[in-house]
């Protein structure tokens, strides 16, 4: 355990943590190794029955009650449970923090934390793969990976952390704030979790608060106008756009010319030149599920963009295609301009072919693009469909600019079923 972490440093407190995800699991922990009381409450049986025994906090299953909060003076709330929707059963006054909070207070390292909208699991990715090409030790994970509290019990220590943050996670983390703190952009999502876009901007800028002169902000040069009338920040502020210093074929399109400068300016600050960022940059690939060729198949590509979830990250994935594209929607839809995305329909989409819920927001929101569009209940029919239709030359795209879990757990199973059913393709058709 790292010597900072003493195993009575909480000793006579009481926390109730919810949620038995990745996360819970490593806060829970951490408490209890500093010696806190600890009650982790799941709502699911079966993932509470999942917990291994012996780990020295109480584990209550099932629909939580006022009862189980008794007695508690820090609540940790999982990223996925909104503190409203809980607010009516935890004692007044009590503190409510993030996993990602809880484990920041322990930290001595330098942190780089990166969030958006769109574009931060590759912009984490590439910040830690150009640091360690030049001979950094670094830790990658928050909401991606490895929870930060994990990695406060692991004994490791690392050069930098690079982590991943969500607005779920930076809603409920008041005083957390990296060395260098990076927006990549803001557009609508998460409105089924957060009330309003002004909280879910909040969330994302709260990071930035407590911030000083010298530690680093990352933004767009598109919100300037919008941060600067906040004052969000007392950091050094740094803007940047879409550029061409540095050239990598596997990050293809203007959304990841502008994640490698918000990369490089990240590294920039601790002392990383041009040069060394194009060397962490060479051979770098898209990550899975994210604008990732999967096939070719008589002239036909295919294209797993399943990581799409906003209307922007469809955007992105169609400019990125230099071919017409025949493009696969659906899912639970979370807000957000699809009117946004008709210029780029009528321009570079042969058809549009829908699967899962969403299908009358879609049909309403497209209806005049003068393209055809078709509806399946599943998405292997959807590919299937498309597949059958897509001509040499063209490109088959799955960029869903919606949720998965009308049909899937997550983007991931999304993702693996899309590739399946390209293969089952594929093997028929050679």
């Amino acid at each position: 355990m790292r010597e900072f972490i003493h195993e009575n440093q909480l000793r006579g407190h009481s926390a109730v943590v919810l949620g038995a995800g990745a996360s819970g699991i490593a806060a829970a922990r951490l408490l209890t190794k500093m010696g806190a009381a600890v009650r982790l409450l799941e709502k699911s049986e079966a993932n509470a029955a999942k917990i291994p025994a012996g780990q020295g906090f109480e584990v209550l299953a099932g629909e939580h009650k006022p009862e189980h909060f008794s007695g508690a003076d820090m609540i940790v709330l999982s990223p996925g449970i909104a503190r409203s929707k809980v607010a009516a059963l935890l004692p007044a006054g009590v503190q409510v923090v993030s996993e990602l909070e809880l484990g920041s207070w322990f930290v001595s390292e330098p942190v780089i934390a990166v969030t958006g909208t769109n574009g931060k699991t590759t912009t984490t990715t590439l910040i830690s793969r150009i640091l360690e090409k030049n001979g950094k030790k670094v830790f990658t994970g928050g909401n991606i990976g490895t929870p930060l509290c994990e990695y406060m019990l692991s004994g490791e220590r690392a050069d930098i952390l690079v982590l991943e943050v969500s607005s779920f996670q930076l809603q409920n983390s008041p005083s957390f704030h990296p060395r260098v703190g990076v927006l990549l952009n803001f557009s609508a999502n998460h409105l089924d979790y957060h009330e309003t876009m002004e909280e879910y901007l909040g969330a994302k800028l709260s990071m930035f608060t407590h911030m000083d002169s010298g530690d680093l902000a990352v933004v767009p040069l598109s919100m300037k106008d919008e941060l600067e009338g906040r004052s969000f920040t007392g950091a050094r502020r740094v803007y940047f756009v879409a550029g061409s210093r540095f050239s990598c074929p596997g990050l293809p399109g203007e959304h990841n010319r502008e994640n490698m400068e918000a990369a490089y300016l990240a590294c920039r600050y601790f002392g990383l030149s041009e040069e060394d960022v194009q060397r962490g940059i060479d051979g770098f690939s898209s990550l899975p599920h994210r604008i990732e060729a999967v096939a070719e198949h008589n002239g036909v590509v295919y294209v797993d963009d399943s990581k799409s979830t906003t209307t922007d990250s469809m955007i992105a994935a169609l400019k990125s295609q230099d071919c017409p594209v025949r493009l696969l929607a659906g899912g639970v839809f979370k807000g957000g301009d699809l009117d946004a995305v008709l210029p780029l329909i009528r321009d570079k989409v042969r058809a549009v072919y829908l699967f899962g819920q969403s299908r009358e927001i879609f049909e309403a929101a497209w209806a005049d693009c003068g393209k055809d569009i078709s509806w399946d209940a599943t998405l292997e029919e959807a590919v299937f469909r498309a597949a059958s239709e897509a001509r040499s030359g063209e490109c088959v795209l799955l960029s869903p600019a919606t949720a998965s879990f009308d049909l899937f757990a997550n983007y991931k199973e999304r993702g693996k079923v899309f590739q399946r059913a390209v293969r089952e393709w594929v093997e028929g058709a050679s």
